[in-house]
Parts: C-alpha cells; sequence; structure tokens
C-alpha cells in the first residue's frame, strides 16, 4: 500500500503550475517580440516581395521595350542612309 505525503503533492502540485505559468509567460514574451519586430519593419519602410517583383518585371518590360525601339529607330535611319 502506497501512502501519500502531502507536502510532496503540494510540491509537485506547486512545480506543474510554475511550468505553466513558464509556459504562458513564454508565449506572451514571443508575441510581444513579434509585435515589435513587425513594428520595427513597418517603419523602416522596407518593400514587400510582391512590390520588388512588379517593380522588377516593369523594369524589364521597359528595356525590352528600349532596345525594341532601339532597333527600330536603326532600322528607320539604315533606309534614309540609302
Amino acid at each position: 500500500m502506497q501512502t501519500r505525503n502531502k507536502i510532496l503533492d503540494d510540491m509537485s502540485q506547486l512545480m506543474t503550475n510554475a511550468m505553466g505559468v513558464a509556459q504562458g509567460a513564454r508565449q506572451e514574451a514571443e508575441t510581444a517580440m513579434k509585435s515589435m519586430i513587425d513594428r520595427w519593419l513597418a517603419d523602416r519602410d522596407f518593400v514587400t516581395r510582391e512590390e520588388f517583383d512588379a517593380v522588377r518585371a516593369m523594369a524589364q518590360k521597359a528595356r525590352e521595350e528600349n532596345a525594341a525601339l532601339e532597333a527600330r529607330i536603326a532600322a528607320l535611319e539604315a533606309k534614309l542612309d540609302k
């Protein structure tokens, strides 16, 4: 037959409660840190990946159009020189 020790039971319950509090504090600290980092990034006015990709695509299209216009001008100039 097992005898239950009241002091050990109380210590066990105290440790269980302390672990629960520690877990809650960890989650709260993670949430606060994430919120602080999000605010810091927002204040820095960084562009999003989507914005970067859109501007990059626009620049690529402009370069292609510029190359096509240069070729067209060169062809027109060649016709005038004949």
